[in-house]
């Protein structure tokens, strides 16, 4: 099927051409009811029809300014000559969510995919701000494979308390450590709680959100310079009508993200994470994008990865500053035109030039926030360490730049909790049993167990230690944490406990080993034990938990039964791959 200009020249169809290029009473249908917001005939002359996905909601803080953000991107795909058609899915926010964020992911990633599909997209800009927002998308986007260019919302503006920066989420968890230990008052903390949040935006610490964007930008998804932008600079807004621009002309060019992902991106992701500093997240959602975009990229890539690389971003949680600082020093490309040779280059992008060439001219402005590579932050060996033994066999994870280096090689006795709130329950009391030494673990907080993976990890310091000065210790789970967060904390134990994983058989009292260098997580417990162990036990830790009430119906009912493990990324078994953009049967 073809369409005709108004010169009555002949265009290529397109995908959107099988329902707006239709004759007869279904192309009458298609086009008419359209006509009711004001459109023209102009509008359905065979130009490329972009979708302008967006997650905006008021329940979703860090997106609440993506309406205004659509607006940009409506005049650059107008000015381009295409026919922009906004549609909203759901929205994800770790700030209200419960029981976590995590387990509407694979539910958004589903709603983008289907809404894609069956609708007449030739190509599609994804409006996101929130950690699981941006791979909810992408996941969709990556199965349906249409031209597609993710526009992150941006970070907040720099929190502001006692005359200082702050970061949203990690002074957080700082703030209300003090409170614990009788060194900030509640008065203080209630004021600093109206001054993290000063504008629009995602958090301004190197956050899942922050990482998430940066990465998305070195895999060549998003314009160049995009991922730091504050959301509400003149700039973000600018991004956003050139992102419109660009869309349709990767329409024209059928540019898709089949074309741009390949190993080499997913291995540049991995080691620019390195460098920044990034979200143990990142680990679990590019797991899930490599798994829709049907790259082989196993857990242990993103430890190989990044044992060569620095970190050079000097960023909270892991450094001093905050991303808006990060953005006046020249972002994502100032930091890929430092790592040189380390990345590949040589990959494609959406702006069809190579990484490389979009990062060419690019400039560090402050070697205070972007080191270089002979002087970083932190020397290679710091990134995100994969760890395997028997209490992890299918593997762990642990922030080496947010950990304390005289425990990354421990032994301690493990103090284990069944639920996150039975934690909570007792870690103000003076009579618990622990001590600097001890390893806190708290199991059931997996993707099946809790369900949905909940941040976590960054279990509080029992008081009876803060009292005495200690600030860390070992902590252990098979949940997440807030990218925000710090601490020397082993994350994503796989299998999970309610999967009948290891971590199921560890009991209190058991020794523990963690050894970061030689990769190793191990519980001290000969194999006769613990088969004991396997054989008593009846039914995995965790399989008794908050939301029995809700287990045997709808999405947490489908959830758990199809939910992979964090390793292989947490996303559905029958999600994985792509099933491309094929139109639709149409009623007749």
């Amino acid at each position: 099927m073809t369409s005709q200009n108004a010169s009555g020249e002949a265009l290529p169809a397109r995908r959107s051409a099988s329902w707006f290029g239709a004759e007869g009473k279904m192309g009458f249908v298609h086009r008419s009811k359209l006509f009711n917001s004001g459109r023209s005939p102009a509008m359905f002359d065979g130009r490329p029809v972009i979708g302008i996905c967006n997650s905006w909601s008021e329940l979703t803080p860090c997106n609440g300014h993506l309406r205004d953000l659509a607006e940009a991107v409506k005049r650059g795909v107008l000015l381009a000559g295409g026919f922009p058609l906004e549609f909203p899915t759901i929205s994800l926010g770790e700030t209200l969510m419960r029981p976590s964020a995590m387990l509407y992911r694979n539910l958004m990633a589903m709603d983008v995919e289907e809404s894609l599909r069956a609708h007449p997209l030739d190509g599609v800009v994804l409006l996101a701000g929130c950690d699981k927002t941006v791979p909810a998308q992408l996941m969709g986007a990556l199965s349906v494979d249409l031209p597609t260019i993710m526009l992150t919302g941006g970070p907040m503006l720099n929190g502001k308390f006692r005359g200082c920066d702050a970061g949203s989420g990690t002074h957080v968890w700082r703030f209300s450590e003090e409170v614990r230990a009788g060194r900030m008052s509640k008065e203080e903390f209630s004021r600093a709680e109206a001054c993290l949040s000063r504008s629009s935006g995602h958090c301004t610490t190197m956050g899942t959100a922050s990482t998430m964007a940066c990465l998305v930008e070195v895999m060549g998804l998003s314009l160049p310079g995009s991922a730091a932008v504050p959301a509400v600079d003149a700039d973000r807004y600018a991004l956003a009508e050139r992102s419109g621009n660009r869309i349709v002309s990767m329409v024209e060019e059928e540019l898709r993200p089949s074309a741009v992902l390949d190993r080499r991106s997913f291995e540049n992701a991995a080691r620019l994470n390195a460098a920044i500093g990034g979200s143990t997240n990142a680990v679990v959602h590019l797991s899930a994008l490599a798994g829709r975009a049907e790259v082989d990229f196993p857990l242990e890539e993103f430890d190989r990865q990044a044992r060569n690389i620095p970190l050079l971003v000097n960023l909270l949680p892991s450094g001093t500053f905050l991303m808006e600082e990060f953005c006046y020093a020249g972002g994502v490309p100032a930091v890929v035109a430092e790592l040189g040779d380390r990345l590949h280059g040589e990959v494609p992008t959406i702006t069809g030039r190579t990484l490389a060439e979009n990062c060419k001219d690019a400039q560090n402005w402050n070697r205070d926030v972007i080191a270089d590579c002979a002087d970083p932050v932190q020397p290679p060996g710091h990134a995100t360490a994969v760890l395997r033994g028997n209490l992890a066999p299918d593997g762990a994870v642990i922030k080496l730049s947010a950990a304390s280096p005289d425990l990354l090689d421990h032994t301690g006795t493990a103090l284990v909790f069944d639920t996150v709130e039975e934690y909570y329950a007792c870690c103000d009391d003076p009579d618990l049993h622990v001590d600097a030494g001890t390893i806190l673990v708290v199991r059931g907080a997996g993707p099946r167990g809790y369900p949905g993976m909940p941040e976590i990890g960054n279990l509080p310091i029992p008081k009876k230690l803060l009292d005495i000065g200690v600030r860390d210790m070992v902590r252990i789970t098979d949940g997440r944490m807030s990218g925000t967060s710090y601490g020397t904390i082993v994350l994503h134990v796989a299998p999970e406990s309610a999967a009948g994983g290891p971590l199921a058989l560890l009991r209190t009292g058991d020794r523990v080993h963690l050894d970061v260098p030689r990769r190793k997580l191990d519980m001290l417990v000969d194999e006769e034990e613990l088969h004991r162990r396997a054989t008593e036990q009846t039914s995995p830790s965790g399989e008794l938990h908050r939301n029995e009430d809700a287990a045997g119906a709808g999405w947490t009912w489908l959830y758990r039964r199809h939910v992979g493990q964090a390793d292989t990324g947490a996303d559905f078994d029958f999600l994985r791959g792509r099933r491309g953009h094929a139109i639709p049967r149409r009623h007749l």
